[in-house]
């Protein structure tokens, strides 16, 4: 086999040689892989697209802080066009999870409200998923609950201020970059 590249161990690959920092790497990547699974079925389950589920979540947040949420708001949240947003209310109203509205101090401005419907829906089908996630926080000897939110804060600071990955490289000279 010589001249095959050595299979990814991690050891091999970015995580350094300290077994316990590959641990931890390793979990965060299995907990996004599940969570990135979760919404997908979530959102299917509900029959949308995973960025309606997002909106939904986005609305009823801001809702239960007491806040109005505007299609510009949604929009920046969602990191979407104006265009595709309207598209979005437009099919999240069709299927009765949201409403618009008048905004209360703008004349012309408008206000998305989730329905009862979408709050029955969402507290139906996340509720118990939410308890066994805050039992096993809770599981957490408090003494060690400093470092996991100091470390979960920083992976995510890590993650927020990621500029993403340049292009592929071609293997072969005079082929194209993957991008």
């Amino acid at each position: 086999m010589t001249g095959m590249p050595r299979p990814a161990t991690r050891e091999h690959y970015w995580y350094g040689d300290d077994p316990q920092v590959a641990d931890l790497l390793e979990a965060v990547r299995a907990f996004r892989r599940a969570d990135t699974a979760m919404r997908r079925r979530t959102a299917a389950e509900m029959a949308m697209n995973e960025t309606d589920m997002r909106a939904l979540q986005v609305v009823i947040a801001r809702e239960l802080a007491g806040r109005s949420t505007s299609p510009h708001h949604l929009a920046s949240a969602l990191e979407i066009s104006t265009a595709s947003t309207t598209k979005l209310l437009d099919r999240l109203t069709a299927s009765g999870h949201l409403v618009r509205g008048e905004h209360p101090t703008d004349r012309r401005g408008v206000v998305v409200r989730a329905t009862p419907h979408a709050h029955d829906e969402v507290r139906d089908r996340l509720t118990a998923m939410h308890e066994r996630m805050a039992r096993v926080a809770h599981d957490v000897p408090e003494p060690a609950r400093e470092a996991v939110l100091a470390f979960l804060r920083g992976m995510t600071a890590v993650l927020a201020e990621e500029d993403g990955a340049a292009a592929l490289r071609p293997a072969r000279p005079g082929l194209p970059a993957v991008g």
